[in-house]
């Protein structure tokens, strides 16, 4: 470990309670957590995001919160399954800003290009990771007809993480919700393309999604591949915005998974809602759902005919933290 570390706090004050139906291992992390400090002006334990990541341990067992002051960070980071338990915490006044303008047809390590999934600004790969305040941002432009600009705000993979009051602008591509429980609260969604995709089971509750896109294209992409597959994208809450027109989601995959609840939706959303990528095969198979939306983007007059129209006990599987299993890993950010 940095011998920085031991100039800042090694603990928070009194570590809060936490459940006895938390993870054990949650529990130990929760009770030993540490506090670094990121600041680029010199005045935290380190000037980079990377440089404190690179100070804790591998396979390390406590909580430690990146305290990342107000800045713009043009940082690529990763955070590998060796550093689970890692927290970044910003300012909720002046949120830290951490930027990149990779693409998928960027050339990587090697002279490869990188594809989607290395095009990353953040890539989380860790379990236990949580986001507080923080703003994750990938700057490259979508051109429309151009191939290879995918180009990923953040790559979550790590099981149960978490984000709150956090903000995810981008255009293709903005957020892979790549695979494991996730959870999103309160925040920004921006993109123009596809802007939240992956296979995670993930709920998203009071967030915004803000649509620029171009041309007709897709909130969503959810990509499940068979009926047994438990993965699958709630929206509970929320609110869809923007500029461009666009469907709640298209078919990534066979079995794509995708429910608005208490939704209010503007008039950007398309009267269809759902497209099945071409594939009428998957217009049996998908569940694309909504439950008690709002807005004139919510009418269902006009819906394609294989989107459900969830009555009481259909939703109720979704509209909860249940959904990602939030009572074993759940714990309050603050």
């Amino acid at each position: 470990m940095d011998a920085r570390i031991n100039q800042t706090q090694k603990t928070t004050c009194s570590p809060a309670p936490v459940s006895s139906s938390l993870d054990p291992k949650l529990i130990y992390a929760e009770m030993n957590k540490m506090i670094i400090s990121v600041s680029q002006d010199g005045s935290g334990n380190f000037n980079t995001i990377k440089e404190a990541l690179a100070s804790i341990p591998l396979y390390n067992k406590r909580r430690f919160i990146l305290d990342i002051k107000p800045g713009v960070y043009r940082e690529k980071i990763n955070i590998p399954r060796s550093l689970p338990f890692v927290t970044f915490r910003g300012d909720s006044t002046n949120p830290p800003r951490i930027t990149g303008n990779d693409t998928a047809s960027a050339t990587g390590t090697g002279g490869m290009p990188l594809k989607t999934f290395q095009s990353a600004t953040v890539s989380v790969d860790a379990d236990y990771f949580i986001a507080i305040n923080v703003i994750f941002e990938n700057t490259a432009p979508h051109v429309v007809g151009k191939a290879g600009e995918q180009a990923v705000a953040l790559r979550i993979s790590g099981n149960k993480a978490a984000f709150y009051n956090c903000s995810f602008y981008g255009s293709q591509d903005t957020l892979y919700d790549h695979k494991g429980l996730h959870y999103f609260n309160n925040c920004f969604i921006q993109g123009s393309v596809d802007f939240i995709f992956g296979y995670g089971r993930s709920l998203y509750e009071n967030c915004q999604l803000n649509s620029v896109a171009k041309k007709v294209a897709s909130l969503t992409a959810q990509k499940r591949t068979n009926s047994s597959i438990l993965s699958g994208f709630s929206f509970k809450n929320s609110t869809i915005t923007g500029t461009g027109s666009v469907y709640l989601g298209r078919a990534w995959g066979d079995y794509s998974r995708v429910i608005f609840s208490y939704t209010y939706m503007d008039n950007i959303v398309l009267p269809l809602g759902w497209n099945d990528w071409g594939k009428t095969i998957r217009d049996s198979r998908v569940y694309f759902g909504e439950y008690r939306c709002s807005g004139p983007g919510a009418n269902m007059t006009g819906r394609v005919p294989w989107a459900r129209i969830l009555n009481d006990e259909e939703a109720m599987p979704f509209i909860g933290t249940y959904y990602v299993d939030g009572n074993s890993w759940l714990i309050h950010p603050y």
